[in-house]
């Protein structure tokens, strides 16, 4: 029995970039319209490579800089969310490079919150399978304050639970501007304990 069930949430592409090797910030920039995906990520992307030291969102696992797999090779983000995030931030938009996105989609609703292992395949079959929620930190409000002065310090507030997610390459390939995004989501029921874990409670 298979264990990814196609749904019925489409998204499409709608922009594509990367931080390069000698970003100072977070800031992506803007891609041609279309790129090849190989297992290790964007080519020339400082997040690319099928390893990567540990950061300080895995120190409950690791020291920091611990050499582990990869599985934040690209950030993924939904304009939906990134319309509300900058709503309440009182600016018209965001732009993608301030926050070091790889990717912006549209059409799937409550993106962020899309369960981990889920996959995104486009109609040539390049697989990204989701690795989980990115959460906000400051760096991108840093990005927002150098264009729009006095609305950075807000990002992070304004983002939380719509950062998108991170992801890495399963099968590599194509990919463009335009792609349509098919959302394969894992075939199990939610958790019963996980609010107890989130609250130090679990039974």
């Amino acid at each position: 029995m298979p264990a990814l069930i196609p749904t019925e949430h489409k998204a499409r592409l709608i922009w594509l970039g990367k931080v390069g090797p000698d970003a100072e910030g977070v800031r992506s920039s803007a891609l041609t319209d279309a790129v090849h995906l190989s297992y290790a990520g964007v080519d020339g992307e400082i997040h690319a490579g099928l390893t990567r030291p540990s950061c300080v969102r895995t120190v409950t696992q690791w020291p920091e800089g611990t050499e582990i797999r990869n599985v934040r090779q690209l950030s993924i983000l939904s304009a939906e969310e990134m319309a509300a995030t900058a709503a309440e931030m009182g600016l018209e938009r965001l732009e993608p490079e301030w926050v070091g996105a790889s990717m912006i989609i549209e059409g799937i609703a409550d993106f962020s919150h899309v369960p981990p292992s889920s996959r995104l395949m486009n109609a040539a079959g390049t697989s990204l399978v989701i690795d989980m929620q990115n959460r906000p930190c400051h760096y991108p409000g840093l990005e927002v304050e150098k264009d729009r002065p006095g609305h950075g310090k807000a990002y992070k507030t304004a983002a939380k639970g719509r950062r998108g997610v991170t992801a890495w390459v399963e099968r590599e390939g194509p990919l463009a501007v335009g792609d349509e995004l098919i959302l394969h989501v894992p075939d199990q029921r939610f958790w019963a304990h996980h609010e107890s874990c989130l609250t130090g409670k679990l039974t």
